[in-house]
């Protein structure tokens, strides 16, 4: 996997660079939707159309900031609610039509949609040790395969990148599907999830395609915009790598 050095990671950081890349070559920037109510209360969204919590709102003003000077040329968004609105964010500055992607939507947690976190290890023990262990069997009744995000993220991101070739593309998805398209990203099988970091509420990451749409990830789950005070993960620990680890 290719990956840059020091210094273009914080110019990249910056807003400086984001721009910069092989003739030929596609950046996409990805980013997490703003914290919503389910995020800061841990119960399952999915495709549960959550509302964005007043803490994400603050994670909006800063995000938008941080993309002002990012050029971008077209922009994407998963249809839910919390996504949409952190695409109005990035956009406040560039006024590009906002495109909405269904492939960039969430999983869809099937019988865990609204329920909280902390039920599912009583109500649905083998699914609960799936998701934490052996992420890709993950195939909730009524819901989505795991699987199945990893290949509808890689198709749908691929898809975006063909249709706008050259260009520095902004998309705006969710954590679980990010989380599989940087597996794949990375050159990593489905079964290799559980090696990806989570990414906090408007995290991005830089994606670079060259002519043949082969990726390499330029920067990975970036939040550096935010401070601890507005850090949704700051105040959660379900994500640190150890909690994915059975004991």
């Amino acid at each position: 996997m290719q990956q840059a050095n020091r210094e273009e990671k914080e110019q990249i950081k910056g807003g400086e660079c984001i721009a910069a890349r092989q003739k030929g070559h596609t950046r996409i920037v990805l980013i997490r939707h703003c914290e919503a109510e389910g995020n800061k209360n841990r119960v399952f969204q999915g495709h549960t159309d959550a509302q964005v919590s007043e803490n994400g709102k603050k994670q909006l003003e800063l995000l938008a900031l941080r993309c002002r000077n990012m050029p971008f040329e077209a922009l994407y968004s998963s249809p839910l609610r919390r996504a949409m609105e952190t695409a109005q964010a990035v956009n406040r500055y560039h006024n590009l039509p906002m495109q909405i992607c269904e492939g960039l939507i969430e999983i869809n947690g099937g019988v865990w949609e609204g329920k909280p976190w902390d039920s599912f290890a009583s109500l649905y023990p083998e699914l609960t040790d799936q998701w934490y262990h052996e992420p890709w069997l993950f195939a909730p009744d009524q819901g989505e395969p795991m699987r199945h995000v990893y290949d509808r993220m890689r198709r749908a991101v691929c898809e975006i990148v063909k249709a706008n070739q050259g260009k520095l593309i902004c998309a705006v998805s969710h954590g679980c599907a990010i989380r599989n398209f940087l597996c794949w990203a990375s050159g990593r099988p489905v079964e290799r999830l559980n090696e990806v970091d989570w990414c906090d509420n408007t995290a991005l990451s830089v994606v670079d395609f060259d002519e043949s749409l082969r990726p390499a990830i330029v920067l990975g789950n970036d939040a550096s915009h935010l401070n601890q005070e507005v850090s949704t993960f700051a105040k959660q620990d379900w994500w640190k790598p150890e909690n994915r680890v059975r004991h």
